[in-house]
């Protein structure tokens, strides 16, 4: 077993919030920017086969690299780094990393209804890791803002996989009219703000 700290418990709080935060206002601020492309685009991504394949792809082989074999050597010696110690559960990382791969090729064969939302979701479970690692125990209480988001991701990436019709209810209901749009659109802008400011303000050095 690798014996150093994982890679997530060495992020710094600050990086994370500045990454979140860049998320929430690229995404969000580009939606409010360009509203009738960014509906479109999304009315249509659920059922976007390609884009699944590629997302569900970037989901499978971050999990993968999270049960990657403890000991290897050569040029590729840092995967142990990555893989994550999950206690009595270890036993079970050789056949996970027989499962992934076969699972990734066996949906992209005969799970094509909302391959993308599937994979969005794997993506979003994964993406929750790093930032609820860097907030875990951490000073101050603003770190929170995090915590909150990670959640979200979770719940999110959870339904995302097991019901992917809820992504598309859920744009559905937010492209109905001008109002919903505006107020996902700017409480994302919001929420990215109040990460921002908290990172310059009171994360660096955590």
């Amino acid at each position: 077993m690798y014996g150093g700290p994982h890679p997530y418990e060495l992020i710094p709080l600050d990086i994370v919030g500045y990454v979140v935060a860049a998320y929430l206002l690229i995404a969000h601020g580009y939606m409010l920017a360009k509203p009738a492309f960014c509906k479109g685009w999304l009315i249509k991504l659920p059922r976007h086969y390609n884009a699944g394949v590629y997302t569900l792809g970037l989901g499978m082989v971050w999990f993968w690299l999270l049960v990657a074999p403890d000991h290897i050597k050569g040029p590729f010696s840092f995967l142990s780094a990555l893989a994550l110690d999950i206690g009595e559960f270890n036993a079970v990382k050789p056949y996970l990393r027989l499962a992934v791969p076969a699972a990734y090729v066996l949906m992209v064969l005969y799970v094509r209804e909302f391959l993308f939302v599937r994979g969005l979701g794997v993506v979003a479970l994964m993406a929750a890791g790093p930032i609820l690692e860097a907030a875990f125990l951490r000073d101050p209480a603003t770190r929170l803002l995090l915590s909150v988001f990670a959640y979200v991701l979770l719940t999110k990436g959870m339904f995302w996989v097991g019901m992917p019709y809820t992504f598309r209810d859920a744009v559905t209901w937010a492209t109905a009219n001008e109002k919903r749009w505006r107020l996902v659109t700017l409480g994302g802008l919001a929420y990215g703000v109040v990460v921002l400011v908290c990172a310059v303000a009171f994360w660096r050095g955590h």
